[in-house]
């Protein structure tokens, strides 16, 4: 079984023992989360397709991890003008493990 659930803005694909980094969610490592806006749920029979979600499903995970993502460096200049600028950027992350998927009645 899967489903399409969407979290920090974004949207991710997951299946019941799957790892994914997600934008920070306030939670401790060790803690269970309840991603309760499930866009999408099916496995080999049927798909649900919700209208915006699908009604009544949620997906329990586990949080492993508070981490921060790789640097990102951005870098600005102006020819001529003898400006540049640096500055860098690291994304705090939640990583999860999808322990359960719960389709919706």
């Amino acid at each position: 079984m899967f489903a399409v659930v969407k979290t920090g803005g974004k949207q991710y694909k997951v299946a019941s023992g799957d790892v994914i980094k997600v934008e920070k969610l306030d939670a401790e490592a060790g803690a269970t989360v309840e991603l309760d806006q499930v866009l999408m749920v099916g496995d080999d029979a049927k798909v649900t397709v919700g209208a915006p979600l699908v009604a009544g499903a949620s997906v329990a995970a586990e949080v492993l991890d508070q981490r921060k993502g790789p640097k990102i460096i951005i870098f600005k200049k102006k020819r001529r003008k003898n400006h540049r600028r640096t500055r860098g950027h690291r994304q705090p992350l939640t990583v999860l493990r999808v322990t359960d998927i719960r389709a919706g009645a």
